[in-house]
């Protein structure tokens, strides 16, 4: 094969994963609007939207410069334009090419947050919110993680397709604008007890789950920046294996701890799982994958049990899947690792990488992310009102409900909603 061939499947190979990439927005989207209450699906939809423009523009414009320009000290990179010319030489690609693949790492680690802030967050602090992350907050850990200068790069950390770059960091985020932000109204009790808010469509959320499933081939495989990466089929084939691992572990647990396989569950269960297996994906064998979407499994539930004993009110489950699961996925690195893990060849030292590049992350998410909602909070306003966040934001925020024949039959005199739902009939 020659170069120019080469170049040029790797061109098409990864603007595909690219596009698969940024249509898992689509199943944020449908996830998070299945989860949430039906007076909130269109908000939630909106914020997708909001990574998908704002998101997309600050990523660009100054998130990529900052990630993958010049180094300075390991620490940090600025350039516009042109920033990284000679990583798309060593990658055999177009420089375009890989700015839109990393487009779609960018805009994921937006939608992270999305989901643990719904239903009260108000729509200009989530603007706001997502230029912050994908021009500030991710560049600049995403820099140290990826960039081949980056100070924990030279030090061997291992996160092939992001379990710490975007799902650790993302995760921690969506903890602290949560934390800031406040629980829902009626959420938990003076005792500590939570109220459970039903969701408003599982099916729905199912569709979405399957869609994030089928985006993820495109995380990882994608993440070889190569058609001809002879590591691109078991790259594919552990995503798949830890995605059902970690369903299967979540449905099983939930079947004999609660006496019924909890549908939600299941689902952030093989999310976890993809999101565990995201940075090991390249350097680990399929039976580790396994294993690793077995434990993803259970730590999500045990994850967000914990969070809600924290009275953190994550209507999704955010900080459980990507945050607690993203860390879990990076030490897992560094115990399975085939050439360096300490359970596979009794190496200690990256492991101990792993578990510095985790802190490290995780803090820097937490941390900022925390002074970023205070500041927001301070100035335009955090939080929407109580009368709003009781209409429901998708009225209040956007005038629309998401379901315009249930709202419009609703205000006849005399006419139950229920009945809509009980016929399926909205003529």
């Amino acid at each position: 094969m020659n170069a120019g061939t080469d170049v040029a499947l790797n061109t098409i190979w990864v603007v595909i994963a690219a596009a698969m990439v940024l249509f898992m927005e689509g199943g944020f989207s449908l996830l998070e609007a299945g989860f949430v209450r039906t007076k909130n699906a269109v908000n939630v939809t909106m914020k997708i939207f909001v990574d998908l423009t704002v998101g997309v523009l600050a990523f660009f414009l100054i998130g990529f410069g900052i990630m993958f320009g010049k180094d300075y000290g390991g620490l940090i990179s600025f350039n516009f334009w042109g920033a990284s010319q000679s990583l798309h030489i060593d990658f055999n690609l177009p420089l375009s090419a890989y700015v839109l693949f990393q487009i779609g790492f960018a805009i994921a680690a937006i939608s992270i947050i999305s989901g643990a802030v719904a239903e009260r967050m108000s729509f200009k602090a989530y603007i706001l919110i997502a230029v912050f992350v994908a021009a500030i907050l991710y560049p600049i850990s995403g820099h140290w993680v990826w960039n081949p200068d980056g100070w924990l790069a030279q030090l061997g950390m291992k996160d092939f397709a992001g379990s710490a770059a975007i799902h650790a960091l993302g995760g921690s985020a969506a903890l602290a604008f949560a934390k800031v932000l406040g629980p829902r109204r009626g959420r938990f009790n003076t005792d500590g007890d939570v109220n459970v808010f039903a969701p408003s469509n599982i099916p729905l959320a199912s569709a979405g789950t399957f869609i994030l499933w089928f985006g993820w081939f495109g995380f990882n495989a994608g993440s070889t920046l190569s058609a001809s990466d002879v590591n691109l089929s078991i790259i594919a084939l552990n995503t798949m294996l830890a995605a059902a691992a970690g369903g299967t572990s979540a449905m099983i647990y939930t079947m004999f701890r609660y006496g019924k396989a909890d549908p939600s569950m299941t689902m952030n269960g093989a999310l976890a799982g993809l999101v565990a297996i995201t940075a090991g994906c390249a350097f680990v064998t399929p039976y580790s994958s396994i294993l690793i979407g077995l434990v993803a499994g259970l730590l999500v539930i045990w994850g967000t049990l914990a969070i809600d004993k924290l009275q953190v009110d994550d209507p999704v489950g955010a900080v459980a899947v990507h945050g607690i699961n993203g860390s879990f996925g990076t030490l897992a690195v560094g115990l399975l690792d085939q050439k360096e893990g300490l359970l596979t060849t009794g190496q200690f030292h990256l492991l101990g990488v792993q578990l510095l590049g985790v802190i490290v992350v995780v803090v820097w998410g937490y941390v900022l992310s925390y002074g970023a909602a205070k500041v927001i909070e301070a100035t335009v306003g955090l939080r929407v009102n109580d009368a709003e966040e009781e209409e429901g934001l998708d009225m209040a925020m956007h005038g629309i409900p998401a379901y315009n024949e249930l709202e419009r039959f609703s205000d006849q005199p005399g006419m139950d909603p229920s009945l809509l739902l009980k016929t399926g009939s909205g003529d």
